[in-house]
């Protein structure tokens, strides 16, 4: 049945002709993105609609527009639960949208407390300190090398190779100046030397199901060592995604099942991703989870595995839509308002 689909979204081009910088828009999406969300909606018999970010969303609201629907990549601007406002406001206005509600997109977008919950969960992941602006340093119980990020960005925000501190001593300040720049709390934890695997998730609770997965693998140019911002601004150049199987590799079946258990205990939907790192051991280890993951058709992690899992984006699209659409009461086919 066709459905009128809104869509929001936060386009980069926008917020940089508005003076913020490419990495405070790194989050954001380009323009041929919702093309190809468009595109992909309407070849699968829909109507769908531009609808922008949070501001224009509640502006359109109030205005009386409504959808059947809405495709919700809108990562918002600034707080610790940007992700969340767009899920908060259509759940206000009883609107059903793709991807998880606000609770998850609040937890997920913050590491630590999402390691926390998938620790309580009895999900292998590593152990960790946050470094917060406001509280004393935290005595830190497992030995360097350790590893820095901030607590809430995406995008490989705020990582690279100085992300790695071999020398302890240099720990308070490197965390320092972390928090200084990206003005909020530092996950610290030891740094992982082994493989790093990406798996795709479809689906929703007991129906959720891995795609696949993809190991990432630095190439000569990249920045050495880890999966930094740079590498993933110039992939193309500098990254490698290798298709890996689980019936092939054991410790890509491993990374599967602490993936698809921790999607199912954080109570993700639809699809995302979660990324994994391997211990000293080999041993996957839960880093974070994706629930808003990037659907650029080319360079975009979550289409890059589909297509090597022979897995169209018409189809990727489709089956989002699909796990959204359970809870689509009755689709009306045609504009609802409310003045």
């Amino acid at each position: 049945m066709e459905m009128i689909i809104g869509i929001t979204f936060d386009l980069r081009s926008e917020y940089l002709a508005m003076g913020y910088s490419e990495e405070d828009t790194a989050e954001f999406d380009r323009e041929d993105t919702i093309s190809a969300i468009e595109t992909a909606l309407a070849d699968l018999g829909h109507r769908p609609e531009r609808i922008g970010n949070a501001r224009q969303l509640t502006g359109q609201l109030a205005a009386g527009e409504r959808w059947d629907l809405v495709f919700n990549i809108a990562e918002g601007l600034s707080g610790i639960g940007r992700e969340a406002q767009v899920p908060t406001i259509l759940d206000l206005y009883g609107i059903p949208y793709t991807f998880s509600d606000p609770l998850v997109m609040s937890l997920t977008l913050h590491k630590a407390m999402t390691k926390r919950v998938i620790r309580d969960s009895g999900i292998p992941t590593t152990d960790f300190v946050v470094f917060d602006p406001d509280a004393t340093a935290p005595p830190i119980s497992f030995p360097p090398p350790y590893f820095i990020k901030p607590v809430a960005e995406g995008t490989g925000k705020g990582i690279s190779p100085a992300s790695i501190i071999r020398d302890p001593n240099l720990l308070p300040a490197a965390a320092g100046r972390m928090m200084t720049v990206y003005r909020q709390a530092v996950l610290v934890e030891p740094f992982l030397p082994g493989r790093e695997f990406t798996v795709g998730i479809l689906g929703t609770g007991r129906e959720a199901r891995v795609l696949g997965t993809t190991e990432v693998v630095l190439a000569g140019k990249a920045e050495a060592e880890v999966y930094s911002y740079v590498n993933k601004e110039q992939c193309e150049e500098r990254v490698i995604y290798r298709p890996v199987s689980a019936e092939l590799d054991p410790p890509v079946r491993e990374a599967e099942a602490v993936s698809l258990a921790a999607w199912r205990a954080l109570g993700c939907r639809d699809a995302g991703r979660v990324d994994l790192r391997c211990d000293g051991e080999g041993r996957p280890q839960f880093m974070e989870v994706n629930p808003l993951a990037g659907l650029h058709p080319e360079h975009s992690d979550l289409p890059i595995l589909c297509a090597q899992q022979g897995i169209s984006y018409r189809s990727l699209i489709g089956e989002i839509l699909s796990s959204a659409g359970k809870r689509v009461a009755e689709p009306t086919g045609a504009r609802r308002s409310c003045g």
